[in-house]
C-alpha cells in the first residue's frame, strides 16, 4: 500500500514549469527563428544576385 500511495501522489503532483523554463524556451525558440530568417534571406539574395547575372546590363 505504501508503494501505491507514492506512485498516486506522483502522478498527481504536476508542478508547472516555472517562468525561468519558459523563458528558456522562448529564447530558443527566438534563436530557431532568427536563424531561419537569415538563411531565408541569404537564399533570397543569392537568387535574386543569379537572376540578375543571366539577365546582364540591361538594355
Amino acid at each position: 500500500m505504501k508503494m501505491f500511495r507514492k506512485i498516486h501522489s506522483f502522478l498527481q503532483a504536476e508542478d508547472g514549469p516555472t517562468a525561468v523554463e519558459y523563458a528558456v524556451m522562448l529564447a530558443l525558440i527566438v534563436i530557431v527563428c532568427l536563424t531561419a530568417i537569415q538563411a531565408i534571406g541569404t537564399n533570397a539574395n543569392a537568387t535574386f544576385n543569379s537572376v540578375k547575372g543571366k539577365l546582364g546590363a540591361g538594355s
